[in-house]
């Protein structure tokens, strides 16, 4: 019908049935940032904000959210992670989260790896939110992700 592989050929969703493929070696990262002020910046990245140890707190969030995927993202297939991590790197008015999933399976860990930066963040939002209101969460992205039948891709620099 429209070419997109979670609709069938009445346009009704559906989960995709990867029983047939072969398992590879996936893996996918995924990052994004939160932009926010000065004091609040100095907060998370030292851990002396309101709730304590922001960057902990949120790499947990991040791996929590990667394995519970399956259950957040309507269609996704649950997936035996192999490895999950979630960084963070200190920009001059933004902390950015990198995370990367991998696994051997039959379907890609792109969705993974894009949940837990994204719950990392929303994590850093609320560990933050008393010490500036106004953070902006913004370019969550995968920029790469190796595996599977259409092997590597990462994205343009």
């Amino acid at each position: 019908m429209s070419g997109l592989t979670h609709l069938d050929e009445h346009g009704a969703a559906r989960m995709i049935d990867v029983g047939a493929k072969p398992e590879t070696q996936r893996k996918a990262i995924a990052e994004g940032r939160i932009r926010m002020s000065d004091a609040a910046l100095s907060a998370l990245w030292d851990g002396t904000g309101p709730k304590g140890d922001a960057l902990a707190t949120a790499r947990i969030a991040g791996i929590m959210a990667a394995k519970r995927t399956g259950e957040l993202i309507p269609l996704c297939h649950p997936l035996a992670l192999d490895a999950v991590t979630v960084e963070f790197a200190r920009e001059s008015d933004a902390i950015r989260v990198t995370a990367t999933t991998s696994c051997t399976g039959r379907t890609g860990v792109e969705m993974e790896a894009m949940a837990a930066a994204s719950v990392a963040l929303l994590t850093l939002y609320d560990m933050g939110k008393a010490v500036d209101r106004a953070m902006v969460i913004d370019g969550v992205r995968l920029i790469e992700k190796t595996g599977g039948k259409s092997g590597h891709w990462r994205v343009d620099p």
